[in-house]
């Protein structure tokens, strides 16, 4: 590479003095360097007379390749110093739906904010496909609901929140202040499907308080739920950081006690495989948001 970049400062300056006083270096080492180049070569690149300098036509021809080359190189170089320092790469991340469409905008934008040339992928999916994800190292981090310990992952808690249920207007709990998960004996349900880590802690809380839900529909789309509910064909139960996604069926929501129950929400990653520097600006990201705002039911921690 050095030997191009020589070449072609004697091209460009159209002299060994000009392009050695440019470099600062002697111009007797620029002259042997071209030498060189032209014995690898078999060709002369340069014709010298006593006052002229001008490239051959052959030479004319490798400084046109040789400068892509340098381009290249130092394209590539540049790329990878920012890989190094995070400013580039790429951030594959894996989130529950909710989480998606609330939690990480703000974040995104907070973080292309200060590294516009990071290239950031989002999958939404289940809570085990995304914890699976994160375990085949298809994604760098995911965002998600721990319910409990994951030995094999690291997992670092960020926010929570607390479980509420939604009903129309008119429905009868819009005048009462607070509910408990009793309450909501004989209440038609709507619930989430069972594969859903809503359904999963609503059944757990639905069990503390040793009542069995009256199941009328099943829907794993949270806006179908919403819809349904707003349709007056039951009640459902949602966490705080859903609440936005119902909010265009004009529903009213109550905080649920005894037992009151919300959700660990968590970054998560493979601890056996190293993260790249633009993966660890994202986690501190994500991690020092104290400005961003949450939904109702929802705090960082």
């Amino acid at each position: 590479m050095q030997q191009l970049r020589l070449v072609l400062a004697v091209h460009d300056a159209g002299s060994f003095t000009l392009a050695a006083e440019r470099l600062h270096l002697a111009q007797s080492s620029m002259s042997r360097t071209v030498r060189e180049v032209e014995r690898r070569l078999g060709i002369a690149l340069f014709e010298r007379t006593t006052r002229n300098l001008t490239s051959t036509p052959e030479g004319r021809e490798f400084c046109r390749v040789a400068r892509q080359v340098v381009e290249s190189f130092d394209a590539g170089i540049n790329h990878f110093q920012g890989f190094l320092a995070g400013s580039r790469g790429r951030v594959r991340i894996a989130a529950l739906p909710s989480l998606a469409a609330i939690l990480l905008p703000p974040v995104v934008s907070a973080y292309r904010a200060t590294h516009p040339d990071v290239e950031l992928s989002i999958s939404d999916a289940m809570s085990d496909e995304v914890l699976q994800q994160v375990r085949a190292g298809i994604v760098d981090l995911a965002l998600t609901v721990v319910a409990e310990p994951l030995p094999d992952l690291h997992v670092k808690p960020i926010a929570t929140d607390r479980f509420c249920c939604v009903f129309p207007p008119r429905h009868r709990f819009a005048a009462q202040r607070g509910l408990t998960w009793s309450n909501l004996a004989g209440e038609p349900h709507i619930a989430f499907d069972p594969s859903s880590s809503i359904r999963q802690h609503a059944e757990r809380a639905f069990g503390a308080a040793k009542i069995r839900p009256d199941v009328v529909l099943e829907s794993s789309n949270i806006t179908t739920v919403a819809g349904l509910v707003a349709a007056g064909l039951g009640v459902a139960v949602v966490p705080g950081l859903v609440l936005p996604l119902v909010r265009f069926a004009g529903l009213e929501h109550r905080a649920l006690t005894e037992p009151e129950t919300s959700r660990r929400i968590a970054v998560v990653r493979n601890p056996h495989r190293p993260l790249a520097a633009a993966s660890k600006a994202f986690i501190t990201a994500i991690t020092h948001r104290a400005e961003t705002p949450l939904p109702p039911e929802t705090t960082w921690l």
